[in-house]
């Protein structure tokens, strides 16, 4: 049987947190590869990012990601709850977690990711913004649900 790839949104806010939390308890199982997918805004700093920028970044081990240098060289949020939460998952589960960067259009660049990385599953989370937030500021979730390859699961932050 092959390897099961589930991917979850990160951008570090709580509702993701929440989806994360729900992927880890709910859907990964015992070896299996959970992929984080962390987009970024072009900004400032896009010269730094322009060798990835199309592709997004390697696949880039848990274990090599709690080091500090490394967080830093991918501008990677420094985030406890969320790295002690995926190092005891990894050891409980004997889960292979990598986390993969892209900068650009979060919609697009999370439907990218689970072409390129052929992701059997999709976890993100939902901010919870009501009808009228979400028709003028756009809604990623609305955008990866109608246009992902693979199923998705929206959790809701309430």
């Amino acid at each position: 049987m092959a390897e099961r790839r589930i991917g979850v949104a990160m951008d570090f806010s709580p509702s993701s947190k929440k989806a994360l939390r729900w992927a880890t308890d709910n859907l990964v199982r015992k070896g299996e590869t959970l992929v984080l997918l962390h987009i970024r805004h072009h900004g400032k700093d896009e010269a730094k990012n322009v060798l990835w920028s199309r592709t997004g970044s390697p696949l880039i081990p848990l274990e090599e990601l709690m080091d500090p240098p490394v967080r830093q060289r991918y501008d990677m949020p420094e985030d406890p709850e969320v790295f002690d939460m995926l190092n005891a998952v990894a050891r409980q589960k004997e889960l292979c977690v990598v986390i993969k960067m892209y900068w650009g259009d979060p919609r697009e660049k999370v439907c990218d990711a689970v072409e390129e990385l052929h992701l059997e599953s999709l976890v993100m989370g939902s901010r919870g913004l009501g009808q009228i937030q979400r028709i003028l500021l756009g809604s990623v979730t609305n955008y990866v649900l109608s246009n992902a390859s693979c199923p998705v699961t929206v959790v809701k932050s309430k």
